[in-house]
C-alpha cells in the first residue's frame, strides 16, 4: 500500500489527537525556556488574573501585531466580573453564576446545588475565569446533575470558564456571547522552578484535555488554548464553537431528531 493511501485512511480523530500531543510536548519545552528566562530577569510569571486591580478585566485578543479588543464588549461592569463568583437562582430554573472563579468557588457551587438542585435546570455563566481546579469540579458536577449551560448575549465566559460551560448536557451561546480561551498558568505568588512549572503545566493540561474529551468537546478547542499566551485570549467564533462541539443544538431540535 502506498504511503499516501495509508495516510488517507487514517481516522481524522487520530490525526487531531496526534497533533494535539505534539503541540503539548512543544508547549512544555517552551514553557521551561520561558520560565528560566523570566527567573534570570527576576520577572513575575506571566498570567491574567481578573481579580488583580492593576490588570484590565479582559485580556486583549491574540493578534500578530497590536493587541486587539474582544469582538464584543461584555455588558457587565468590571466590578461585577472581578468579584468572587456568586450564584443566584432566577426564574425558569436558571442559576446565574457571575464573577471570578476564585479558589473555593466549587465548594460554594456544590452547596448551592445541594440546597437548590431540584429547581436548577440551567447554569448561566458570566465570568472572566479563574481557578482551573474549581472550574473542573464545577463542570463535573454540572454534568453529573445533567444540567444545561448557557452564555447569554454580551455575557463573558473566558479563561477557565469554558471548562465549566463544557459540563452542560445542552450548551447554548447566544448571539454576541463573548467566549475565549488561553493557556493555563500558575497564579500563585510563589515562583516555581522550571522543572516544577513544567510538571504542573503538563499535569493540569492533561487533566483539562481529558475532561474536555469526556465532555465530548473537539481537541481543536484546547489546541487554540495552548497556542495562546496567558495574557491574551483566543476569542471563539460561533462557527468554531459549533465545529468544536462546544455548543450544541437547542434541546427541542435535538429531541425532534431522536
Amino acid at each position: 500500500m502506498r504511503i499516501g493511501e495509508a495516510i488517507s485512511k487514517l481516522d481524522e480523530g487520530v490525526l487531531m489527537r496526534g497533533a494535539f500531543y505534539i503541540l503539548l510536548s512543544a508547549a512544555a519545552v517552551f514553557l521551561v525556556v520561558d520560565i528560566r528566562d523570566m527567573t534570570m530577569m527576576n520577572a513575575a510569571l506571566p498570567g491574567f488574573d481578573p481579580m488583580h486591580e492593576d490588570q484590565p478585566v479582559l485580556p486583549p485578543a491574540l493578534t500578530e501585531g497590536v493587541p486587539a479588543a474582544p469582538p464584543v464588549q461584555p455588558a457587565s461592569p468590571k466590578e461585577v466580573l472581578r468579584k468572587p463568583i456568586t450564584f443566584e437562582l432566577t426564574t425558569g430554573g436558571v442559576l446565574l453564576a457571575e464573577g471570578t472563579i476564585d479558589p473555593g468557588a466549587a465548594a460554594r457551587f456544590s452547596k448551592e446545588i445541594e440546597t437548590r438542585g431540584e429547581y436548577v435546570k440551567t447554569v448561566t455563566l458570566n465570568s472572566p475565569g479563574g481557578s482551573v481546579d474549581d472550574a473542573l469540579a464545577m463542570s463535573k458536577l454540572i454534568r453529573d446533575r445533567k444540567l444545561d449551560t448557557k452564555v447569554a448575549s454580551k455575557a463573558l465566559c473566558a479563561s477557565s470558564c469554558p471548562i465549566v460551560f463544557a459540563g452542560g448536557v445542552g450548551r447554548l451561546a447566544e448571539k454576541d456571547a463573548v467566549i475565549g480561551v488561553h493557556q493555563v498558568f500558575n497564579g500563585a505568588k510563589d515562583r516555581p522552578s522550571a522543572e516544577q512549572a513544567m510538571a504542573a503545566a503538563q499535569a493540569t493540561t492533561a487533566r483539562v484535555a481529558r475532561h474536555l474529551n469526556q465532555m465530548g468537546i473537539g481537541a481543536g478547542l484546547w489546541i487554540h488554548a495552548l497556542e495562546t499566551p496567558p495574557d491574551r485570549l483566543y476569542y471563539l467564533t460561533p462557527k468554531e464553537m459549533t465545529d468544536f462541539k462546544l455548543t450544541t443544538e437547542p434541546l427541542a431540535t435535538a429531541r425532534k431528531k431522536i
